[in-house]
């Protein structure tokens, strides 16, 4: 079996991929794709993946797992999502490291579903965001006590999946910028459950029209209906292209919230994390969404 994993990371969907795959279930199910709803599986998987840390798996605990999130279907490919797979949201930096633990966490992952393919998915941000909007859902009263003492231009998502690559090397990964989802969420859909571009997928515009206006979604969908044989790279052109004419300017602006940060802080951090997907984008054993 196919089992997939979308990790998050946090603040980039808020479960909204996941829901979006959960409104096309009976037609992945036809496909062979199972995509349970998380609360079928997100503490399970969380108790048993716990548990590795001090032990082997149990016999059996896979497929114990496995039939409580079920119901006895053998799917050919298995969809799970969590952002808080890695940690909770205060432990998400330390020591100059995104998700410290992250690899480890995986490794048990792997020992878990041994025998079966695993495969990791997960969004990256520009720490610029990101920083404040994580530390804004965490506990912490301050920005220091969240960072605690990692220097914010030291961070790399490169390193992260450097650190995964190394021991999980087996373990196909697929990322994607956050600022980038409005216009391939539907291709993020298809990878997560494994489909080819020509399956159109319920809720594949839902970002877009989070900064789009409804008159520019009307205008995009009518569009789009008037050309039922658009491939990926057309519809994305075409989405652009209304994103232009009828983008909401208040969505497409953040407020940063927590860090008392200049407009030069905020310009270095961009800059490194535009050189840190480059990086990303020619990691070994990583496919790379871009639009």
């Amino acid at each position: 079996m196919q089992v997939v994993l979308h990790a998050g990371v946090h603040t980039t969907d808020e479960d909204r991929l996941i829901r979006c795959l959960l409104k096309n279930r009976d037609r992945l199910h036809e496909d062979g794709i199972a995509v349970p709803g998380p609360s079928r599986y997100r503490r399970a998987l969380r108790d048993a993946i716990h548990e590795l840390s001090s032990r082997p798996p149990e016999a059996g605990a896979r497929d114990k797992f496995l039939t409580q999130t079920l119901d006895h279907e053998a799917p050919e490919r298995l969809v799970l999502s969590n952002e808080n797979f890695f940690c909770v949201p205060k432990l998400a930096v330390a020591d100059d490291q995104f998700y410290p633990h992250a690899e480890t966490k995986l490794a048990d992952f792997r020992e878990f579903f041994a025998g079966d393919r695993q495969e990791l998915f997960l969004a990256v941000r520009n720490p610029a965001t990101y920083l404040p909007d994580v530390f804004n859902i965490s506990p912490q009263q301050s920005f220091d006590q969240f960072m605690g003492g990692t220097d914010p231009l030291a961070l790399r998502w490169s390193e992260l999946i450097g650190r995964i690559r190394e021991t999980v090397p087996d373990m196909k990964i697929t990322c994607w910028c956050h600022e980038d989802t409005p216009l391939i969420w539907g291709e993020v859909m298809r990878a997560l459950a494994g489909l080819s571009p020509e399956h159109r997928l319920d809720g594949e515009f839902d970002m877009l029209s989070d900064i789009m206006s409804p008159e520019g979604m009307r205008r995009f969908e009518a569009y789009l209906a008037a050309h039922p044989g658009m491939s990926e790279s057309q519809r994305r052109r075409a989405a652009t292209a209304f994103l232009d004419k009828f983008a909401l300017d208040d969505a497409l602006e953040e407020e940063l919230t927590g860090p008392d940060w200049d407009e030069l802080m905020i310009d270095m951090l961009t800059e490194l994390y535009e050189e840190d997907v480059y990086e990303i984008e020619r990691l070994p054993g990583v496919t790379f969404i871009t639009p």
